[in-house]
């Protein structure tokens, strides 16, 4: 039986021990995901009502979070958004709807509170079936100009972003302090650190950019 409700504080080590499992070896040698959701949980950005844990008879199988994101127009005009991650189901229960679930439940309750839009940073495959579109067709981009092919916007609401030009910004939380990261994973249980094909396969796709329309 699934069900899926707001994380607690006593939920903090499985939930970031989920996400270490998850994650580790498969963006990098190790990972920093477990960390971020650590530091994030404390920052103004984080938004507590879109913390959500997925459980199957009692036990934590997935999670999602959110944060404060923003767009801004060619006016300067910024708009207040949501961006996600990480996101994550357990590796033993992937590939399974899970994942889904809980995307269109947070999904809900998003546009509940209000929220319009969501730009991700993602694999395209995992998320266009959820209704995300490259950011190139809804004219997001980096402040540099550029449009990421691994940068993905969901609009909640119809025509949210009423077809201007908008450049995004994400929570300072996002930046990461490597140094900081390696200390909070050394001081768990050992994992070992791989290379692996995985890696080079988001590299490219983190590092591509979309010039035609």
């Amino acid at each position: 039986m699934l069900t899926i409700r707001n994380e607690k504080e006593t939920d903090y080590q499985d939930v970031e021990a989920l996400i270490r499992e998850a994650f580790y070896n498969l963006y990098i040698p190790g990972c920093v995901e477990h960390y971020l959701v650590h530091v994030m949980r404390g920052h103004e950005d984080f938004i507590p009502e879109l913390d959500f844990v997925l459980e199957m008879d009692g036990r934590i199988i997935g999670n999602i979070m959110y944060t404060k994101a923003w767009l801004i127009d060619e006016e300067e005009n910024k708009k207040e958004i949501l961006t996600f991650g990480p996101v994550c189901i357990s590796p033993k229960f992937q590939r399974k709807g899970c994942g889904k679930r809980l995307l269109e439940y947070s999904f809900e309750k998003a546009a509940a509170l209000g929220y319009d839009a969501i730009v991700i940073f993602g694999n395209p495959a995992n998320y266009v079936a959820r209704g995300f579109k490259s950011c190139k067709k809804h004219n997001v981009c980096l402040p540099n100009g550029a449009f990421p092919a691994a940068m993905l916007v969901k609009e909640l609401q119809e025509n949210a972003l009423n077809g201007k030009k908008w450049s995004y910004q994400d929570s300072p939380v996002m930046q990461i302090d490597e140094k900081e990261a390696k200390r909070f994973d050394d001081a768990l249980e050992k994992m070992e650190k791989r290379v692996l094909p995985c890696q080079e396969e988001f590299y490219i796709l983190s590092h591509s950019t979309i010039t035609q329309s």
